[in-house]
């Protein structure tokens, strides 16, 4: 079952990682000093943030199965 699961989602998988990544490396190097911004200021946030918008955007890939109708 866990296989199963992983093969099924490793588009959204793999984009939550890279997206975490990333959100972490922009919090690195480009962040926000002074605090004053919600997402950039805090690398929890940042690493969330990336997480999710790597996931949408991964997940956009996954190709669904097509419904064959049974025509009688």
């Amino acid at each position: 079952m866990t296989m199963n699961f992983l093969k099924n989602n490793l588009w959204l998988i793999g984009g939550i990682a890279l997206g975490a990544i990333g959100g972490f490396l922009y919090w690195n190097f480009i962040g926000c000093d002074s605090g004053s911004c919600a997402i950039t200021s805090n690398p929890y946030n940042s690493t969330i943030y990336g997480s999710v918008m790597g996931g949408l955007v991964f997940s956009m890939f996954k190709k669904e199965k097509k419904k064959e109708l049974d025509q009688e």
